[in-house]
């Protein structure tokens, strides 16, 4: 069953600004502090009794979370065989992880393969093959805003867990700054490849209302934005575009909407200090259950 990649905003000039907000903003580093806080004993129990482990990751990106988690597992249980299948619609972000496994010994060792298309599409290719691989653990790192129904996603890939498996969703916190902005411009912003927009108050609604086990983790983090407020900043500019999903945030907005969204970045979304402008961009862990 041929399916088209779904087009993602992780491509050519959007990616250029991921990357720059990924080294700005300081995410990763808390991702990965809040990884190691809980996935080794999760692994333990995962991993029990298991002659092979096999992991999932969708819309991996460039791989820097999956590099983490794999080598963690790794550590865990360094005599089991691992696979791991990674589902992610952008073809750049897809060639920079697969860079990044090229120069990365333990990551060699693990065989992978590459599903290049959108979780729907890997949804429809996998029903529609009859073959449902199982896994005992499967990872979405900030990546559900971008899903077309949740609910059925959630289903769908918590199906696909093996028995004491976990699903782990990481997603923004529920009124941090980007869940601010995101929600208060919601017409605005809504219209591209984010369609509805969801914070962990939205995931865990919906875990909730499927009956799903869960737990979340906090996942503190903030980094400055006072470069947004100055219209000549290169830097400036490519953390707006990311932060509001647009190519380009200054033509992409009325000037009146641009003020109102860089007035609610400094005064709602943020804290200042020092004549710094602080962003909040609390994300949340969340582990469901099989």
């Amino acid at each position: 069953m041929a399916l088209d990649p779904k087009t993602t905003c992780y491509d050519s000039a959007c990616a250029q600004s991921f990357q720059l907000y990924l080294q700005h903003s300081g995410e990763h580093k808390a991702i990965i502090q809040c990884l190691h806080n809980i996935l080794p004993g999760e692994f333990k129990r995962i991993g029990v009794d298991k002659s092979s482990l096999d992991v999932l990751g969708v819309g991996s990106g460039g791989g820097e979370m999956d590099a983490q988690i794999l080598t963690l597992l790794q550590s865990t249980f360094p005599a089991v065989p691992i696979t791991t299948d990674i589902v992610e619609g952008s073809s750049q972000l897809t060639d920079n992880f697969k860079a990044l496994v090229a120069k990365t010994p333990n990551l060699q060792k693990i065989p992978f393969a590459w599903h290049f298309m959108s979780c729907e599409n890997y949804e429809k290719q996998v029903k529609a093959k009859g073959d449902m691989k199982k896994f005992d653990f499967i990872h979405m790192v900030q990546m559900i805003y971008y899903v077309d129904n949740l609910a059925d996603t959630i289903t769908f890939y918590q199906s696909l867990l093996k028995n004491n498996g976990r699903l782990l969703i990481i997603v923004e916190a529920a009124n941090s700054g980007g869940d601010i902005l995101w929600k208060t411009y919601k017409k605005e912003l809504t219209v591209d490849t984010i369609t509805d927009y969801r914070s962990s108050a939205e995931v865990i609604a919906c875990l909730k209302s499927l009956g799903l086990k869960y737990e979340e983790h906090a996942t503190p983090n903030t980094f400055d934005i006072t470069e947004c407020f100055n219209p000549s900043s290169q830097t400036g500019k490519s953390l707006l575009n990311f932060m509001t999903a647009k190519n380009n945030f200054y033509e992409s907005f009325t000037p009146e909407i641009r003020a109102g969204i860089l007035d609610l970045l400094r005064n709602k979304c943020s804290t200042e200090k020092d004549g710094r402008v602080i962003f909040n961009s609390n994300s949340s862990c969340i582990l469901v259950y099989a």
